[in-house]
C-alpha cells in the first residue's frame, strides 16, 4: 500500500476578506475530492486572506496510479486562474517506511 500527499501553497488574487477566500478555496477542494477521490482540505494559513494552503492525500496499491492521480491534482490546481501556485510539496510513503 502506498500513500501520496500534496501540499499546495497558494497566493489568492483580488481577495479582501476571509469570506472571499473561502469562496475561492472551497470549490477547489470540492473539485479535487469529486474528480479524483482524494482526501483534501484547507490545511494552513486560515487567518490570512490572500494565502491558502491545501493538503491532500490518496492511497493506492500501485505507485503508477498514485503518481498519476497526484500529477492530475497538481495540474488542476496549477490551472486555476484565480490562484497563483507558489509551491507544491509532494511526499510518497509505503507501508514499509
Amino acid at each position: 500500500m502506498y500513500v501520496g500527499t500534496l501540499s499546495f501553497d497558494l497566493l489568492l488574487g483580488d481577495v479582501h476578506s476571509l469570506k472571499e477566500k473561502r469562496s475561492l478555496v472551497r470549490p477547489i477542494v470540492a473539485e479535487l475530492q469529486r474528480k479524483y477521490a482524494v482526501s483534501a482540505a484547507e490545511t494552513g494559513n486560515q487567518n490570512l486572506h490572500r494565502r491558502a494552503e491545501i493538503g491532500l492525500a490518496v492511497v493506492s496499491g500501485d505507485t503508477g496510479h498514485l503518481t498519476d492521480v497526484l500529477d492530475r491534482c497538481e495540474r488542476l490546481v496549477a490551472g486555476r486562474p484565480e490562484v497563483d501556485l507558489l509551491s507544491v510539496r509532494r511526499r510518497l510513503h509505503s507501508d514499509e517506511d
